[in-house]
C-alpha cells in the first residue's frame, strides 16, 4: 500500500513539474497547442508581415489569410532561412512548384527569421512566393507548429477553397521524396474540391 502511495505521490509530482514547465519567464501559464488545426477543422485566421525575392512587403499591407479564400492554401513552417534542410524544403518548392502546386495555388513559407533575411533568402533561391515573419510564433502555436526553440517545427497544411484544412503534416521532412509527393497530392484533391 505504501509503495502504492508513493507511486501516486510522484506521478503527482511530476505532472506539478510538468505543468510549471508551460510557464514563461514571469511564471504566466501559457497554453500550448498540440498538433494544430484537424483535417476539416476551419484554418485559423492570421495576418502576417511578408518579403518576396524582390522586397519586404509595405507594413500596412501584411498578408492575410481571409483574403485567400477561394484558393488553395499551403502554409510551410521551417525552422529558419539559410539551414540545409530548409533550404533544400524551399528550393524543391521552388524547383517543382508547377508540378506540386500550380499557378492557382498560394504558397507561403513561414517562420520567425526577419524580413530583411526573408528577402535575401527569397532572392537566393529565386522564389516564387511569399515569406512571412512570425517572430513570437503566435501564428506557429495556432498551427502547433511552435517549438521551444523560439523557431517552428516544420509544418505542412492545405487549406482548400473553403477555408478547411485539408492536408497536415506535422512531421514533414525536407529530404524525403515521399513527404513531396504527399503534398503534391493534397494539393492536387484540395483544388479539386
Amino acid at each position: 500500500m505504501r509503495l502504492h502511495v508513493l507511486g501516486l505521490a510522484g506521478c503527482l509530482l511530476a505532472a506539478h513539474v510538468s505543468a510549471l514547465s508551460a510557464q514563461d519567464a514571469a511564471g504566466v501559464s501559457r497554453a500550448i497547442v498540440v498538433g494544430g488545426p484537424r483535417e476539416g477543422t476551419t484554418a485559423p485566421e492570421f495576418s502576417l508581415p511578408w518579403a518576396n525575392r524582390e522586397a519586404v512587403g509595405p507594413t500596412d499591407a501584411p498578408y492575410e489569410l481571409w483574403r485567400d479564400r477561394g484558393k488553395t492554401v499551403v502554409l510551410a513552417f521551417y525552422p529558419s532561412d539559410f539551414t540545409k534542410g530548409c533550404t533544400a524544403q524551399m528550393q524543391t518548392f521552388a524547383d517543382q512548384y508547377d508540378t506540386l502546386f500550380g499557378s492557382d495555388v498560394v504558397v507561403v513559407g513561414i517562420n520567425a527569421d526577419s524580413l530583411e533575411t526573408h528577402r535575401r533568402f527569397a532572392a537566393s533561391l529565386d522564389l516564387p512566393f511569399r515569406l512571412l515573419t512570425d517572430p513570437d510564433q503566435d501564428v506557429a502555436r495556432k498551427y502547433g507548429s511552435s517549438s521551444d526553440s523560439g523557431r517552428p517545427r516544420r509544418t505542412v497544411f492545405v487549406i482548400g477553397p473553403d477555408g478547411r484544412v485539408k492536408y497536415r503534416n506535422l512531421q514533414f521532412n525536407a529530404l524525403d521524396p515521399r513527404d513531396y509527393s504527399e503534398l503534391g497530392s493534397a494539393v492536387q484533391a484540395a483544388r479539386d474540391g
